[in-house]
């Protein structure tokens, strides 16, 4: 199912073992409810008669993002792989949609649509590097499974309201990501790129999480949240970067 030696196999399973602990530890926590605060922004005004005007802007670029990477991921440059950054990239251009229609009237109804795109994009990002980092027939077996998983993410938060299986779709990638960068060699240059849009990523949600003191820290100029918008399609630019500047490196499939 995987292209590697047997010591790869090995570190395949410590791989598995991190992403399935991840999901049992979550799953023994309480039921996380959606907290009704998320939704009053600091920054609620209006412009040219769109409600919650910078909120809504500042997802304009995660659709150039999204339309550039598309480009980028057709072209031989995607590799084996280029079914999964094309759907990583669709979902990045729909998260400009799913986020502005939400930050229009911000409710849990609207939210289910900023999510439902991020979901994907999640996933499919982690099918991604299994397939460049592993082995591409492994990465393409697991990203129909990894995308419905975060679709139904967001659809078991909207039914029962507990955001557990959402939470691990969107941090579960990010705890895999450092893991397999660690255990398994590049196919390809660049791989730097990926730590800075982990890093663009992890700036975003502290932005998004001060949102409030951010607002009051820039005289109510921009808030946390919009800032937090920018920041994300910069760290999914450097994705788009990797795909368009790296080229393959000498064939291995062992790890370090």
């Amino acid at each position: 199912m995987f292209d590697a030696g047997p010591r790869s196999r090995v570190r395949l399973l410590l791989v598995a073992g991190l992403v399935l602990a991840s999901l049992v530890v979550l799953l023994c926590v309480p039921p996380i409810a959606q907290d009704p605060a998320y939704h009053r922004f600091a920054d609620q005004r209006s412009m040219f008669g769109i409600a919650n005007f910078l909120n809504v802007a500042s997802n304009l670029p995660f659709l150039l993002v999204g339309i550039a990477g598309l480009g980028a991921a057709i072209r031989p440059a995607g590799g084996e792989m280029r079914i999964a950054w094309l759907v990583l990239f669709a979902a990045i251009a729909l998260v400009s949609v799913g986020s502005s229609y939400y930050h229009l009237a911000p409710t849990d109804g609207t939210l289910v649509w900023d999510r439902l795109p991020m979901s994907v994009g999640f996933m499919s990002l982690f099918a991604a590097l299994v397939g460049e980092y592993v082995g591409p027939r492994l990465g393409r077996a697991i990203l129909g499974p990894a995308v419905l998983a975060g679709i139904g993410s967001v659809a078991y938060w909207r039914l029962s309201a507990d955001l557990r299986p959402y939470a691990w779709v969107q941090f579960m990638p990010l705890l895999a990501l450092p893991a397999i960068l660690l255990l398994f060699r590049p196919r390809y240059s660049h791989q730097w790129l990926l730590l800075a849009s982990l890093f663009g990523y992890g700036l975003a949600k502290l932005c998004e999480r001060f949102d409030r003191p951010i607002d009051t820290l820039l005289g109510h100029v921009v808030s946390g949240h919009s800032i937090k918008h920018v920041l994300s399609a910069l760290g999914c630019l450097c994705l788009v970067v990797l795909i368009r500047r790296r080229h393959p490196l000498a064939a291995s499939t062992e790890a370090h």
